[in-house]
């Protein structure tokens, strides 16, 4: 019997790292359900979690200051590209009440998920760019994603995750949280 090269060509993976971010509600429930609903995205497979990191708010209107997020990375093995993941995770976001209207991009919300990389790819159009361009700037990136990369080096970087770390200020301002989620 021989195949088809329809049947013969299996889908291409790539594995893509996601930044998830909260600070309104019940933040653990809401980051476990914002895994959920990426893991049941269909075609992806779970690579690795970091940890739950409690972290001050960043660029927030100072009446959103006392709002404390919950931070971590989830890495998949996908078939999916990351132009198809934009699509769901703004799904997503909505269906946890996110709202992107007027120039308040930072507020406060029960979810915030980001496409940090997608393989080695470097995408730049469409409103996607990937490797996220400020995820060497923001602690609350990349010390979750050392957790499970610290020598992976990203797309337009020369440096490895643990480097880009280890030249961060603000290792005190990150609280390591011992919650599941």
């Amino acid at each position: 019997m021989t195949l088809s090269s329809t049947d013969s060509r299996a889908k291409k993976t790539i594995q893509i790292g996601f930044s998830l971010g909260t600070n309104l509600g019940d933040r653990v429930d809401n980051m476990s359900r914002a895994r959920q609903a990426i893991l049941a995205a269909g075609d992806a497979h779970e690579v690795g979690k970091s940890a739950l990191w409690e972290t001050e708010p960043v660029d927030v209107k100072d009446e959103y200051r006392h709002l404390k997020f919950l931070n971590a990375v989830l890495i998949m093995d996908t078939a999916l590209t990351a132009r198809e993941w934009l699509g769901l995770i703004a799904k997503m976001e909505a269906d946890f009440g996110r709202k992107r209207e007027g120039d308040d991009k930072n507020a406060p919300r029960e979810i915030d998920i980001d496409i940090i990389f997608a393989g080695d790819q470097l995408i730049g159009s469409g409103g996607l760019v990937v490797p996220h361009p400020r995820w060497a700037e923001r602690r609350f990136v990349v010390q979750p994603l050392a957790e499970l990369q610290p020598d992976r080096v990203l797309p337009g970087s020369e440096h490895t995750v643990a480097e880009i770390l280890a030249s961060l200020p603000g290792a005190d301002e990150l609280v390591r949280l011992e919650q599941d989620w």
